[in-house]
């Protein structure tokens, strides 16, 4: 396999688990637990069917997770304008560097939901709901967030660097 056809499967792959995960947020969100409330209530059938449908989509969200990982540090190499993780060295580095720190934030607050208020074997409390529930409108937000910075940090790659003058 030629280095053009790696990179358009590495692209493939790194968008389709975009999709899953972020996508899996904001369908969640906006269709999934609004249409559940509407049609169960805000008694326990509510509660059980979504705890469901988020520990099923959690185990796509945590192959899409380390499938992001693995594409993104093959994208990264491709790139020339990428400086290293975390590196604010040039508008392509900060770009990508803002969008790294939303998503290990995305990470943590996944983590911390799905393992210490979802699969909890215990009902959670109304606070608990009302802190998962926030958490999981903050991770969709971020989400969008990164998708935004996805596209910018793509037209920055594609922008020749100015020369000094």
């Amino acid at each position: 396999m030629n280095k053009q056809a790696v990179f358009a499967l590495m692209t493939f792959l790194h968008d389709l688990f975009s999709a899953v995960w972020i996508g899996g947020l904001i369908v969640l969100t906006a269709v999934v637990l609004p249409g559940l409330r509407r049609a169960l209530g805000m008694g326990p059938q509510l509660k059980k069917a979504a705890t469901l449908i988020q520990k099923r989509l959690s185990v796509a969200v945590y192959i899409s997770m380390a499938g992001l990982w693995a594409t993104g540090v093959l994208l990264a190499r491709r790139s020339g304008a990428f400086r290293g993780f975390l590196s604010f060295d040039g508008p392509y580095s900060a770009c990508m560097s803002i969008k790294h720190i939303l998503v290990i934030a995305m990470v943590i607050i996944g983590l911390y939901r799905s393992t210490a208020l979802i699969r909890r074997d215990t009902p959670l409390t109304k606070g608990q709901e009302k802190l998962a529930m926030g958490l999981l409108l903050v991770n969709t937000a971020l989400g969008v967030l990164v998708l935004l910075l996805s596209g910018v940090s793509a037209s920055l790659a594609s922008v020749p660097p100015v020369q000094g003058g």
